[in-house]
């Protein structure tokens, strides 16, 4: 029987705002909506095409074809506007403060023994400028609330149909 045992647990990675960071930031969320615009472009153009076609052969399937539509655009621009409200928050932060850029993973090893809840305290690693500044143990596991953190992946989480 193992004495020990290596698990995963997330770590929260902090940035320090400073004027690099706002800059980088900023064309993150440049890109996402970009990017958004441009799916719903295609599902416009796609679906102009298709249902024309449709429409000559089936008109009660093009009609919920056309609804099936409206509704990922309307998923899109729902996504679109979310981001652009973070943009917004992000915006007003000062510099100096602190922001949730992700998580990473990192591994721990529990030994027959340790105190499970030392082994499963939460870990941080601030950034600056992409340099580490601080290691930070928390208590408890990892809390993250999905409104702190600043970046817009959201955007890449939809699927085109």
């Amino acid at each position: 029987m193992p004495d020990s045992v290596v698990i995963k647990r997330d770590v929260v990675l902090r940035a320090v705002v400073t004027e690099r960071l706002k800059q980088e930031v900023e064309k993150e969320y440049a890109e996402a909506i970009d990017e958004l615009d441009r799916r719903i472009t295609q599902l416009d153009i796609g679906a102009r095409q298709y249902l024309t076609e449709l429409q000559r052969t089936n008109m009660q399937q093009a009609i919920a074809v056309r609804q099936q539509i409206e509704g990922e655009k309307r998923r899109y621009q729902q996504t679109k506007d979310q981001i652009i409200q973070r943009q917004r928050a992000f915006e007003g932060l000062d510099l100096g403060s602190e922001v949730i850029r992700g998580t990473v993973e990192s591994q721990v090893q529990v030994k027959v023994g340790d105190n499970i809840q030392t082994a499963l305290r939460g870990v941080e690693i601030v950034v600056k400028d992409e340099e580490v500044v601080e290691i930070r143990e928390t208590p408890g596991g990892l809390e993250l609330e999905e409104a702190e953190e600043v970046t817009p992946e959201v955007a890449t989480e939809i699927e085109l149909p």
